[in-house]
């Protein structure tokens, strides 16, 4: 065997020794990579459940939401007609106190001269009566 030869072959065994080096940490790679599609697959299997369920409840929660639309317009409704309640019991209240003011100046003033006149009368009709007794 030449220098040369010896030379090759010992580039050779380099290079095989280099690949075989280089090797390992690409078995490691794949093993790692197998782990990652394992997980993967495990994360897929794991999350369907959850998707159905949260489908589930996505499904009843808009079903509720529905039904609060229809509770809010209720309410609007009830609120205008309290609204139109309160306006029509302002008016009635206006409308009382104009007819006590009405009642007052018809009945309330000549009662009270009424009044006055007979307690006038009877203090007379006492000092008159008095008067004579004495």
């Amino acid at each position: 065997m030449s220098v040369g030869e010896v030379a090759g072959l010992i580039a050779a065994i380099a290079f095989v020794f280099l690949v075989g080096m280089c090797a390992i940490p690409l078995l490691k790679l794949g093993k790692v990579l197998d782990e990652l599609a394992t997980a993967v697959k495990d994360v897929g299997t794991g999350t369907t459940p959850i998707l159905s369920e949260l489908k589930e409840t996505v499904t009843v929660t808009n079903h509720e939401i529905a039904k609060i639309s229809d509770v809010t317009a209720e309410v609007e409704k009830v609120t205008a007609d309290v609204a139109r309640v309160s306006n029509h019991a302002s008016t009635v209240v206006e409308n009382t106190a104009a007819l006590s003011k009405i009642m007052t100046a018809a009945v309330g003033r000549p009662l009270v001269a009424v009044a006055s006149t007979s307690h006038a009368l009877r203090t007379a009709i006492a000092a008159k009566v008095e008067g004579q007794s004495r």
